[in-house]
């Protein structure tokens, strides 16, 4: 079995119904006397079990009326590489000329709505400038992530030396276009304690992978276990934006999982997988068997192993309520933020305007210093500290102090008492119920996988923020990358036959209304050449290992990291000396 999914045969479909005991536990229900996640009723439905109402597709055949039709250039406005945004009066197209052909698509990402326009053209696919996501002129199709969803192709004529798009009228405003999936026709879906795919976590990775089962034509059962309560949401907002609330970050509405007859099981925590028998077992006793597991679980809450960790008022950033927890109480207030990595920096910056007071704590002398080197870090902790946020380097918590139980002072190992009335921590890899299953672990709990994410059990993969993985691109070395976008490339790749992860990791961070983008993947640079001015936060950053360029990081520089990404995804190597004399010609061409 080559570590894939493969398309079912029709006769693969003889699925044995097993009905769920009638007899419940006094534990299955809850305060509301409501069944538990998996406590079925006989029509299939349950509580949490989020599969209701249909879902409205645009027609695949519009009719005239639905269509608008304009000239929208010469044929030598544009010369070959190059895009324009158009107006077709109904919305904005994207036309871009390569190869002397003309292709009208939609204008914007439809992962946060970039101006496509300002992306970067190459190899036949257009590059978002924000966040790395890329889609095939030809067609739409989004070819590598993060986001979902495809754009829109329109059709191109050209009469009379002049270039004419067609487009329904629907399409312009959607600016979006999901790929068609097959349904689920297993008949025991929603019924039996036996599912042909389960998949243990609903982020990035466990969506796409369900998300993309069904597009291949997958039609048996697909189950998305969660320990939240909500439907899959954008996790990456939620530290840079805390006080948004669950459905604002929704990444399908509900009406999809029912349409495509993907379940999803929430407030669902597995706490054993056995995987001679193939079956895994939920907190509440519920027992459901699976033919391929998907573990997907992400990270978990770190929990602080100092005098006084039961103090209230410590918290970690994992779910909306969390964030929204935190906003509430730290208004006015004195907050400590434990660990100044991503996580721990947006949430700093973004409490700063509303809390009283900001304290990091943090064990290395800057902040990402190992991720973005010294200069960049220290620039960066400079505008943190414009902004009132304090700083306590090289130092760790001891103790945190209480006051009638709740959180007053945290306690540094330098003896510094800050004044804390809010404490945030960050995460660890979620692996913990994994312990004794015979599936492999590394000694930081993350999930070791090979090229096409399959663990040590056959049958059983893993993607996202819990795995290393080989990244081809820097000769298949064991990394462990936990961002968005790799999430997605990784599910998505394991259900392709012998792939490799050819994805160049793209991460962002906004902190104070300024982005960061990088691409590529630095452990182990040896040198930082540095484009631009790191005072005015307007730089590129090259980091090398050697002679070869092997990640980039910019700030107020678009689309500089998204063309260094479609250079190290085209397979080119990007040498030292050729980014040392700020000579950018070769990298930036045409139009930029």
């Amino acid at each position: 079995m080559g570590g894939c999914f493969s398309k079912p045969k029709p006769v693969e479909l003889k699925i044995e119904v097993v009905l769920p005991e009638k007899e419940r536990g006094k534990e299955e229900l809850s305060a509301s006397g409501k069944g538990s996640p998996r406590a079925y009723q006989g029509n299939g439905t349950a509580r949490h079990f989020h599969t209701e109402e249909r879902l409205s597709t645009p027609h695949p055949y519009p009719s005239p009326q639905d269509c608008v039709e304009a000239a929208v250039c010469h044929v030598k406005d544009l010369e070959n590489g190059q895009m324009r945004e158009v107006e077709l009066g109904w919305g904005k197209v994207l036309l871009v000329k390569d190869n002397g052909e003309f292709h009208a698509l939609g204008h914007k990402c439809p992962h946060y709505g970039a101006p496509l326009v300002k992306g970067v053209l190459s190899r036949g696919r257009v590059r978002c400038p924000w966040h790395g996501a890329c889609f095939n002129i030809s067609t739409g199709d989004l070819e590598d992530f993060p986001g979902l969803d495809s754009l829109h192709k329109f059709q191109v004529k050209i009469e009379k030396e002049k270039v004419y798009v067609r487009a329904s009228k629907q399409a312009l405003q959607l600016q979006r276009r999901t790929k068609v999936m097959a349904k689920c026709i297993s008949p025991s879906a929603g019924y039996s304690s036996s599912t042909n795919v389960l998949i243990v976590g609903a982020g990035a990775a466990g969506l796409v992978c369900a998300e993309t089962l069904r597009q291949e034509g997958f039609s048996d059962r697909i189950v998305l276990c969660t320990l939240d309560r909500h439907l899959p949401y954008d996790r990456p907002k939620l530290s840079k934006s805390l006080d948004t609330q669950p459905e604002q970050l929704a990444l399908r509405p509900k009406e999809f999982f029912r349409a495509y007859g993907i379940e999803v099981l929430t407030e669902a925590q597995v706490v054993t997988v056995d995987v001679r028998t193939k079956k895994v077992v939920f907190k509440d006793g519920f027992k459901l068997e699976y033919s391929k597991l998907l573990l997907a679980p992400g990270s978990s809450p770190k929990t602080l192993s100092c005098k006084g960790k039961e103090v209230e008022n410590v918290f970690t950033i994992r779910t909306p309520e969390d964030a929204n927890r935190v906003v509430r109480l730290a208004r006015g207030r004195n907050v400590v933020v434990v660990g100044a990595g991503f996580l721990g920096m947006e949430v700093a910056a973004y409490l700063t305007e509303k809390a009283h007071s900001v304290s990091v704590v943090e064990l290395e002398e800057t902040p990402f210093r190992r991720f973005l080197g010294e200069r960049v870090g220290r620039a960066l902790m400079k505008m943190f500290e414009n902004n009132r946020v304090k700083f306590y380097m090289q130092t760790e918590v001891s103790e945190l102090r209480g006051q009638e139980g709740k959180l007053k002072e945290v306690v540094l190992k330098s003896s510094k008492v800050v004044r804390a009335d809010v404490c945030v921590v960050g995460i660890v890899p979620a692996t913990g119920f994994l312990r004794q299953s015979g599936i492999g672990l590394d000694s930081r709990g993350f999930i070791p996988v090979n090229k096409m994410m399959q663990t040590n059990v056959p049958g059983v993969f893993a993607a996202g923020d819990a795995v290393t993985f080989p990244l081809a691109w820097r000769n298949n070395r064991k990394v462990n990358i936990p961002h968005w976008q790799m999430a997605h490339a990784q599910a998505q790749n394991m259900l392709a036959q012998e792939a490799e992860m050819s994805t160049v990791p793209y991460l962002w961070t906004a902190m104070f209304g300024k982005s960061l983008r990088y691409a590529g993947y630095g452990e182990g640079f040896d040198d930082v050449i540095i484009q631009g001015d790191l005072e005015e936060l307007k730089f590129v950053a090259f980091y090398t290992k050697g002679d070869e360029v092997i990640a980039v990081a910019s700030m107020n520089y678009d689309p500089i990291v998204s063309k260094v990404a479609e250079v190290l995804a085209s397979g080119r190597a990007i040498r030292k000396r050729e980014v040392e004399t700020g000579d950018m010609s070769w990298l930036t061409g045409k139009g930029s």
